[in-house]
């Protein structure tokens, strides 16, 4: 990822809160020679590793599980919050516009696992997750065995070591105090959530 030194983050555990929160990445593989990408929730053992391990599963029909094979390069693409930026936000002239983001990269082998107690208990910290929020949590532990070893058995689980992580927020960080106020101004004024989020980013860098 290309990274001007104004917007690179390096902190470790920084990185992994950003991937925690922002969950739902895309992985991406070479399959056949060409590019091949899936959509999916990844979980992060920071202490698995020197970066920290990603763990997740894919749809055992997906294609995708044929090449975590501890061989094939793999990249997974957290983003966060963006917004675009007129450059009416500005007190000058010469400007244009640009779209402020958020973004980690984690770069790994992936590798699957058949083990069918490991599977489950992925399956299941991932429910717990996402379901925690809800006034009455679906449970894995409530289904019949015989579904639990069907779902257990669709799915190819897999991890994926860390070997290298970079994060970019891409904040306008490298403007004046005055291009930085006017758009933290501009992006409020929107009935875009997301851009409150990036104007709220922008802020959290002040202190």
């Amino acid at each position: 990822m290309y990274i001007p030194k104004g917007f690179e983050v390096e902190d470790l555990p920084t990185l992994h809160d950003f991937m925690e929160r922002n969950s739902f990445a895309v992985l991406f593989g070479t399959l056949d020679g060409a590019p091949f990408a899936t959509h999916l929730p990844l979980l992060v053992d920071r202490d698995r590793g020197p970066n920290g391990t990603i763990v997740g599963h894919v749809a055992r029909a997906n294609p995708h599980g044929g090449i975590f094979d501890a061989k094939t390069p793999a990249l997974a693409i957290f983003t966060g919050p963006h917004a675009y930026v007129s450059p009416s936000w500005y007190n000058r002239p010469n400007v244009v516009p640009t779209w402020l983001y958020t973004a980690v990269h984690a770069y790994g082998t992936p590798r699957a696992t058949e083990d069918q107690n490991v599977v489950h208990a992925l399956l299941e910290r991932m429910v717990k997750l996402y379901e925690s929020g809800f006034e009455r949590p679906w449970q894995l532990s409530s289904q019949p065995a015989s579904y639990l070893d069907t779902m257990r058995r669709g799915v190819i689980a897999f991890e994926m070591p860390i070997e290298r992580v970079e994060g970019k927020y891409k904040l306008n960080q490298i403007k004046n105090e005055a291009d930085r106020r006017g758009t933290i101004a501009g992006l409020q004024s929107t009935d875009d959530a997301m851009a409150h989020e990036v104007a709220d980013l922008m802020l959290s860098l002040e202190h």
